[in-house]
């Protein structure tokens, strides 16, 4: 590990999804979609200005479903469609960050924070610090003294940085017990449907006496810790409550083939980065090349 390696872990579709739905519909003059494949490098130039990777991987969802649909058919059953408007996005920004020299994964079955969970277990040793950009919380769980949460609001050029004390600060429980605590409260995004009745507030609750669930269920029913109301509810609806943390919690070794030397970032052409820009009529990026072309400087010195 060389001092102040730095990875960062793009969760692709949610930030496409995020700059999609933040930026008005633009098109070429082919009219082409190619507002949310324009909103990605916005964020991507502004993180890569600000952090100077030395690597950089980018993951995406596979187009499938996955071993959270086989266990739960019910799985983001919610959700509306995604605007065809925002799929056909998806192939651009791969070939745009192909010619960016950016290595991009996928694993059929499994999601995006998935690979993440993966790759940053897999890099914790080689790297000092570890930078996840996504729009997605579940990720908060592998928070932790290397590993931080640059998370995109609606506002997609100003992420909030969430690392252990923030996690702790705003949720009132630690990233090792995001789990727990999501498979208690819920999740009406991803259509988890946690326990009847548990609030936020009570999950807190939960969680401060009982450093996680299997602590609670593993104690003498005799310990009293937690109100009678609470406890039956607990023991009541126990299946659901493990189906929903096992849904939640993200798998962190996923058989995919990563190397960070591989993900080295800043050995790129710019002729051929700028030519697709031109192509897709990022005239304002094409301006800001030479930004990031300096600041892969010290990466470049390792090719």
């Amino acid at each position: 590990m060389r001092p102040n390696e730095r990875l960062v872990i793009l969760d692709s579709n949610s930030i496409l999804h995020r700059a999609f739905h933040a930026l008005p519909l633009l098109t070429t003059k082919k009219g082409e979609p190619i507002n949310a494949v324009y909103g990605f490098f916005l964020v991507l130039f502004k993180i890569i200005k600000e952090i100077q990777p030395d690597s950089i991987a980018a993951c995406f969802d596979f187009p499938a479903p996955t071993f959270r649909h086989d266990k739960f058919k019910e799985y983001k059953a919610k959700r509306p469609p995604t605007p065809k408007d925002l799929v056909s996005q998806i192939p651009k920004i791969k070939e745009v960050l192909k010619s960016f020299s950016v290595s991009f994964f996928e694993k059929e079955g499994f999601e995006a924070d998935d690979l993440i969970a993966t790759i940053a277990k897999k890099a914790r040793d080689e790297v000092s610090e570890i930078f996840i950009l996504t729009g997605d919380f579940d990720t908060l769980q592998i928070v932790d003294k290397k590993t931080k949460i640059f998370f995109l609001g609606r506002k997609i050029k100003e992420p909030l940085i969430y690392n252990e004390k923030k996690v702790i600060g705003e949720f009132k429980v630690s990233p090792k017990q995001i789990p727990d605590y999501k498979a208690l409260v819920g999740d009406q995004s991803d259509n988890i449907p946690g326990v009847s009745g548990v609030g936020p507030k009570t999950a807190v609750e939960i969680l401060s006496r009982y450093k996680n669930l299997d602590d609670f269920y593993n104690k003498p029913k005799t310990e009293n810790k937690l109100k009678v109301k609470i406890k039956e509810k607990l023991v009541k609806d126990k299946e659901k409550i493990f189906l929903s943390r096992e849904l939640v919690k993200l798998k962190n070794n996923v058989p995919i083939d990563f190397k960070l030397i591989e993900c080295r970032f800043g050995n790129f052409s710019q002729t051929e980065f700028e030519e697709i820009l031109k192509r897709f009529e990022f005239y304002s990026l094409l301006k800001r090349v030479p930004e990031i072309v300096q600041a892969t400087e010290k990466v470049k010195k390792l090719f």
